[in-house]
């Protein structure tokens, strides 16, 4: 039978596809696979740096929340300083002097509230600003594309909404 004259080829048949299978084993495991894992091992710290790069700057927005938050509380204290200084004043004082006094205290008052109302305007559009900015700047690291001002302010502006 003619299909079973070909056993005599098949003991070299196997020795070569022993001897081809180990030489490509040796190829992946020596060239291949490490060049693989380096280029892995390579994206993956740059997407580590690129994490850690916005938690630091997260860990500032946050640092300057909290400056802002405090000198928020120090102008309130500041405030309730004068107005209680002020009413102990007013209370030593002559009853003609009192309208007088109460008129001035109110345009103070209404004056701090004013730059208060200011400060506070400026310090969430700067952080407004600053967040598009890292916001923008995070997602081209990330992603490899910077959203346009227009997204990054919308999604900017939910957020604070949201927390709001």
């Amino acid at each position: 039978m003619p299909q079973l004259e070909q056993f005599s080829t098949f003991p070299s048949q196997i020795f070569w596809l022993a001897i081809s299978f180990t030489a490509l084993f040796v190829i992946m495991w020596r060239v291949a696979v490490p060049k693989i894992s380096d280029t892995l091992e390579a994206r993956q710290n740059r997407i580590d740096d690129n994490l850690e790069r916005a938690a630091e700057i997260k860990r500032e927005a946050e640092a300057a929340i909290i400056v802002y938050e405090q000198s928020l509380a120090e102008a309130r204290t500041e405030a309730s300083t004068i107005i209680s200084n002020a009413t102990a004043a007013m209370a030593e004082t002559a009853a003609s002097r009192e309208a007088e006094l109460n008129d001035q205290l109110n345009a103070q008052i209404a004056k701090s509230e004013v730059t208060i109302a200011a400060a506070i305007s400026a310090a969430e559009d700067s952080i407004r600003t600053i967040a598009t900015a890292v916001s923008q700047e995070a997602t081209k690291r990330l992603i490899g594309e910077s959203p346009s001002d227009n997204d990054a302010v919308t999604a900017v502006d939910s957020v604070i909404k949201a927390k709001s």
